[in-house]
């Protein structure tokens, strides 16, 4: 027994139909919107995202420097700074600031260096401690990670909007026909349901 096969009509929105309502034109419009905006929206996001993320990392290349601070206090015995197999550990160190002022703070240093012993350390602009600042190569892993996490998730809310759209469309459709039966069975005389 042979089965019959529909073919798959494309893009019937946009087709000239008796049947084809105002909502499915409204429909059609807000699927094409939703999509180009999510496409070159998303895009455009992702890219700004990548890009203030390489202009921060600049930034901090250009702010941050390196110091030579005194440990203050033996580091044996300290927490651990990071994981398991980082030798390093938090101890106090001093330091001398751009202004000339002495300051002190906590940073990573060997778990085995003594009192008095120097350390290298990353300080700001205004002479507080801070991290390394990334590398040209973890920078651009970083903004490429940004950029694609921004613009996916730009993209989703676009698709998001369009389906709740979607669905507000297909429920009004349903209260209309709800309404159409409605009438036509009272026309009858008779009820359906």
């Amino acid at each position: 027994m042979a089965t019959a096969r529909c073919a798959r009509v494309w893009w019937w929105r946009w087709r000239h139909n008796p049947l084809l309502r105002r909502s499915d034109v409204i429909e059609a419009w807000v699927i094409l919107a939703g999509w180009v905006l999510a496409l070159v929206g998303g895009l455009f996001v992702g890219l700004a995202a990548a890009d203030a993320v390489e202009r921060s990392a600049d930034r901090q290349r250009v702010e941050r420097r390196t110091v030579s601070a005194v440990l203050v206090e033996d580091a044996k015995g300290k927490v651990p700074a990071r994981a398991a197999g980082d030798p390093r550990v938090w101890a106090t160190v001093r330091w001398t600031a751009p202004d000339g002022s002495t300051r002190t703070g906590e940073a990573r240093v060997s778990a085995t260096s003594p009192v008095g012993n120097r350390v290298t350390i990353w300080i700001d602009k205004d002479g507080h401690l801070t991290a390394e600042p990334l590398t040209e190569g973890q920078a651009r892993s970083h903004a490429a990670a940004a950029g694609l996490l921004v613009a996916a998730g730009a993209g989703g809310i676009a698709l998001a909007a369009v389906s709740v759209i979607r669905m507000y469309l297909s429920q009004r459709r349903l209260e209309q026909w709800a309404v159409e039966w409605e009438r036509i069975d009272t026309r009858w005389g008779r009820k359906a349901g």
